[in-house]
């Protein structure tokens, strides 16, 4: 049965490799919201489900793994910066304190069957000066980005610490999507990690 990862992400595409996973890319066409009234991880969830039934709606025959990242400090969501400025910014303010990062995950499967779960890391950064968040800025894209910084990219500059799934924190909880895949019949992807 083929599996579809409804993402542009190269993160979330390096992730499911590493887990074996076979797969094609189909980028989700849905505009996702950002509304801050919303729990961190029910946007997390709506968002992953918009863009999952956008490309379920392509691809009925396919199981479709759609996901959603936000990074949320004191509640608030940041998703991914417009600018430099903004970026810097959100550095400046994650400097030296606990965050969260949220991914939500809706895997839709061929029949109508969906699953839709979501993973919460707490990351705590480094205290950054200006010059240390010039220096980080330098050497990354932060513009596709959540909370403008990618912690596989050069994140020991900016990160101190986490606690719960480094996964998560790049863009996709691949242990809980494989035990939902596992869960379906049919998906055949036991013996993975």
């Amino acid at each position: 049965m083929p599996i579809v990862l409804a993402s542009a992400s190269p993160r979330r595409r390096e992730l499911l490799e590493r887990a074996g996973v076979v797969f094609e890319i189909i980028i989700s066409p849905a505009e996702e919201i950002h509304d801050a009234s919303l729990k961190p991880d029910i946007l997390c969830e709506h968002n992953a489900a918009l863009k999952a039934e956008a490309v379920a709606a392509l691809r009925p025959d396919a199981t479709v793994i759609g996901s959603d990242t936000l990074v949320f400090i004191d509640d608030e969501p940041l998703g991914k910066p417009a600018d430099i400025d903004e970026a810097r910014r959100m550095l400046r303010r994650l400097a030296g304190r606990v965050h969260q990062v949220c991914t939500g995950v809706c895997v839709i499967f061929p029949g109508g069957g969906k699953k839709t779960f979501h993973g919460t890391t707490d990351v705590t950064f480094l205290p950054l000066d200006e010059a240390q968040i010039d220096a980080y800025l330098a050497l990354v894209n932060p513009l596709d980005k959540a909370g403008a910084y990618g912690i596989q990219e050069h994140g020991e500059r900016i990160v101190e610490s986490i606690r719960g799934n480094f996964d998560n924190v790049m863009g996709l909880p691949v242990d809980l999507v494989i035990r939902a895949l596992d869960e379906e019949s049919g998906c055949g992807m036991g013996g993975h990690e």
